[in-house]
């Protein structure tokens, strides 16, 4: 399968797309995502495109379940209200080290935000992977990590995916209501000669794992720690994640990067791509529901 843009790109570094009934005035739904280093939230409508400058970093996003939506900021998140921000909260930094960012995260179902950080030089270590509790509280879960990436939750809820991008391995952990993520363990381990690591990532109704190839120019798809599907995003080296939005979350959409691409080259780097699929996606799970 090939995936097509849906627009010219408005982005740099396209990350985190998310589609969410309750921000749209009319159809099923609208597709937000973020400019990471340029610090907005983008809105984009074909070739038209809203702009919300949230901070320095708008490192990922989830819709907030009475309205609204929380970011993760560059070193803390910021909670809204109201669905176009306007009443944007920016809570106190977690920590102060400005070597250390944020970088991708999602909701578990009961709506706590995991989001993991990154070290701007990305060295190994460097990054660890915090839970913002739906009553506010923050905290670290998992330390010794380097790029903390996509993460997202099986469709019973009792499995949750996870990528630390250097390492090329999907990670898998238990998770329960009660323990949170427990018994982490390798689940897929991409082979060395196949090009790209594993970026953002998405879980469909069937339980298949949708992963974003930084440097791969594809998603993949993977069941029962088996490769069944292969996305081509022609044209973009740098893939860098994917959610499930459209008519019964049957189509795919995808983000890409400038990021590491030279000047004058792949001019629809940074554009969003789509494709419609068989399978239907698991909704977002929100934040503080």
């Amino acid at each position: 399968m090939r995936a097509e843009p849906i627009a010219k790109p408005h982005a740099f570094h396209a990350e985190g797309p998310i589609w969410w009934p309750e921000w749209s005035l009319e159809g099923p739904g609208e597709l937000r995502y973020v400019d990471m280093m340029a610090g907005d939230v983008l809105i984009a409508r074909g070739d038209d495109v809203e702009r919300i400058h949230v901070g320095k970093v708008a490192a990922a996003m989830r819709p907030r379940g009475p309205g609204g939506a929380v970011i993760a900021l560059e070193r803390g998140f910021a909670l809204a209200d109201s669905n176009d921000l306007s009443d944007l909260q920016v809570m106190e930094p977690i920590w102060d080290d400005p070597s250390v960012r944020f970088n991708d995260g999602g909701c578990d179902p009961l709506g706590n935000f995991y989001c993991g950080t990154m070290a701007y030089d990305q060295h190994q270590g460097g990054g660890s992977l915090y839970l913002l509790t739906s009553k506010g509280m923050a905290s670290p879960v998992l330390h010794d990590l380097t790029i903390s990436n996509g993460i997202g939750w099986s469709p019973d809820g009792t499995t949750t995916y996870f990528n630390d991008t250097p390492t090329r391995t999907i990670w898998a952990f238990d998770w329960e209501p009660e323990t949170g993520l427990t018994e982490r363990r390798p689940w897929v381990r991409l082979p060395d000669d196949l090009p790209g690591s594993p970026d953002g990532l998405w879980v469909d109704q069937e339980g298949g794992v949708w992963i974003a190839l930084y440097g791969g120019s594809a998603v993949h798809r993977y069941v029962n720690r088996q490769l069944t599907e292969v996305v081509e995003v022609p044209g973009v080296t740098n893939v860098t994640a994917c959610t499930f939005g459209g008519d019964q979350l049957q189509t795919l959409y995808i983000t890409t990067t400038r990021e590491n691409v030279a000047k004058g080259e792949q001019p629809l780097a940074g554009a969003v791509f789509a494709v419609d699929l068989g399978v239907g996606g698991l909704p977002v799970l929100p934040f503080g529901a």
